[in-house]
Formats: C-alpha cells, structure tokens, sequence
C-alpha cells in the first residue's frame, strides 16, 4: 500500500509541475499538443480543451508538448502565432518558470496543512549533558526544559539550537526544573561538529543533546501561513546547498539518490500518517523545483538559459549549438539518474 499512495504523491506533483508550463502556455496563446503524466508507452489518454491528456507507462516524469517545442529535436521550431517560438523570450521565460514555481506553491501549501494540522516537534527538553560543557559548569541538568534565552521565549529545539549558534557571550537560559523556575549562566564554546552534509564545521554551542520529547506546535491560520513559509525557504536553502556540494564535490556522488530512493521514503512516511506523507511530499516538490532550475539543456533552467542569452543577445543561439548542448544535457541527465539508481540499489542491498 505504501509503494503506491507514493506512486500517487510523485505523479500528483509531476501533475502540478506540468500543469505550471501548461497553464502558462495557455496564457501567453501557446497551442498544448500532449500533456503527459508518465512516460513511455501510453496507457490512457482523453482530449480536453483541445489538449491530448495521457497517463504513460513510467510514472516517474511527465511532459508538457507545445508546439514549436520539442526536447527531442530543438531544432523542430514553428513560426506560427500559437507557437512557442513566436512568443517573446520573456514570455517564454515565464512559461518555462511556471513548473518549478507551481512545485513551491505546492509545498507551501502541504507545509500549511501540516502547519493546521498541529504537527509534532522536538520539544526543548534536555537530554544528556556533556561532562565540564558549558552547560554542565552552567548548572543545566537532564529533564531541565529550557523556556526560554536572554528573554527570547523557546517553543521548539530548533529554535533554542539556532538562538544558540547566532549568539554572541554569556546567555541567560530561563529553565524550568520540576515545578520551578531558575535562571543560568551558560557561556558557549566554539566546539567541532558535523552538520547535515556530514561536514566537520565549527559553532557555538553549549553540551547539551535532546531528550526526545515530542511537543504539539497549536498554530492559528496566520501562524501556520509564516509556519509554510519558513519550511518552503528552509527546504529549497536546504536542497540549493545539497547541489552546491554535490557539484564541488563537498558531498560525495554516492550520497546523491534517485527515484528508487524517493518512492521508498515516501512508502516509508505513508506508515507513519498523513502529516508524514505531506512532509515528504512538500519536500520532493521543492526537490523538484529546485532540481529543474538547474542549467542543464534539456531541463527547464537550461531552456530558461538559452532564452535569457537571446534576450542579452538579440538572437538565437545557432541549431547546431543548440542541438549539441542538448544532447549533452541529455547525457549528463541520464547519467545522474543512472548514478542516483545505482546508489539506490546499493542502499537496500545492504
């Protein structure tokens, strides 16, 4: 049941990608050949609003086929008013721009269901207290709950972490202990860690870990509207550093997964209810905006660069040109998913 309410989440948010490019198109007067959720061989298809609407057989991508565009052949223009070619390049800018944007509004908006569907953080509940830390020479003990820092109220341990990493000197730390309220001295020290590439960094920090108490965020509308934001921008930050690293080699290849890697967290997730599954599923769809940004020919961002170099330029880029660095997208496309498989396969052999 899991593998496939998450075959459903990936082609819902491939749905909504495509349904971006679809709806921009529209827009600006350009004619919609296909709009396919899938690919490969076709399973289904109806007409609508003069459109070919197909589920395929590989439901791990999709397409949106406008006329005067074709991924396959670029040199396969057309001059026709309801082309994709006739349009201006800011237009087409805007057409290419409106998938990856429709994946982070979809995020958003499952980061404000889960945001009114109360969800359960880290509560800023102490656990284990390192011998002579700061915190230990401080007074702070297991089971304390800090409340809050220099006068700054503390709902969540993300929140106390990052309080405690952006400080500067001595922090006042309001601590609840048993039915009692203290207040204590507790300077940071700049200490060795690794942060969520597995990369050595050093920070602030005081010698305290969680004790794994889970609390109930209870958010108003307005408070879970700031609550989606913060997640969307957190999340796309998040997997904008992940490809920073993967291209510099920061982070190693075999740390980079694919669809297989996907499917699996999100059968995972569905086990664990629906709030999971919205969790997941807002963070593919920003992996999805983000990943589709990229300049790479072939994928959205690489349109997108082709039509910015026309606008700066005056013209377009020659076919012989365009037509290579395609097929070179292509190629490094094919071989991320290859690589992002094979480690894949790796990860559940063993």
């Amino acid at each position: 049941m899991g593998w496939l309410v998450s075959l459903v989440v990936l082609s819902a948010l491939i749905f909504f990608h495509e349904l971006g490019h679809y709806l921009a198109a529209r827009f600006f007067g350009v004619y919609v050949e296909v709009f396919s959720v899938g690919f490969g061989k076709k399973v289904a298809s109806f007409r609508l609003f003069n459109t070919e609407w197909r589920i395929a057989m590989i439901p791990l991508g999709g397409y949106v086929r406008m006329k005067g565009q074709d991924d396959l052949d670029p040199t396969a223009i057309s001059s026709d008013s309801d082309s994709y070619n006739a349009k201006a390049p800011w237009q087409r800018i805007m057409i290419l721009a409106a998938g990856p944007a429709a994946n982070f509004v979809i995020a958003f908006f499952l980061y404000l269901f889960i945001g009114l569907g109360s969800p359960q953080v880290l509560a800023p509940v102490v656990g284990d207290v390192v011998k002579d830390s700061p915190a230990f020479v401080g007074g702070v003990e297991s089971n304390d709950t800090i409340k809050a820092i220099n006068g700054r109220e503390i709902a969540t341990w993300e929140e106390m972490s990052t309080i405690i990493k952006e400080s500067s000197g001595t922090l006042d730390l309001t601590i609840e202990r048993g039915n009692y309220i203290q207040h204590l001295q507790v300077t940071p020290t700049i200490q060795e860690t690794t942060n969520l590439f597995n990369e050595r960094v050093h920070r602030r920090m005081v010698g305290i870990g969680s004790a794994g108490v889970a609390t109930t965020l209870d958010l108003n509308l307005f408070e879970s509207i700031g609550y989606a934001a913060h997640e969307t921008y957190k999340a796309s930050t998040l997997i904008f550093k992940g490809v920073q690293k993967l291209i510099t080699g920061d982070v190693p290849a075999k740390e980079l997964g694919g669809a297989i890697s996907i499917v699996k967290i999100t059968a995972d997730a569905s086990e664990n209810g629906w709030m999971a599954v919205f969790f997941f599923a807002a963070l593919i769809s920003v992996n999805l905006g983000v990943l589709n940004l990229l300049p790479i020919p072939a994928l959205d961002g690489g349109h997108i660069m082709f039509n910015l170099y026309e606008m700066i330029t005056k013209r377009m880029p020659s076919e012989a040109v365009l037509y290579k660095l395609t097929i070179l997208g292509w190629a490094l496309l094919l071989g991320l998913m290859t690589l992002g498989i094979y480690n894949d396969i790796n990860r559940l052999m063993q």
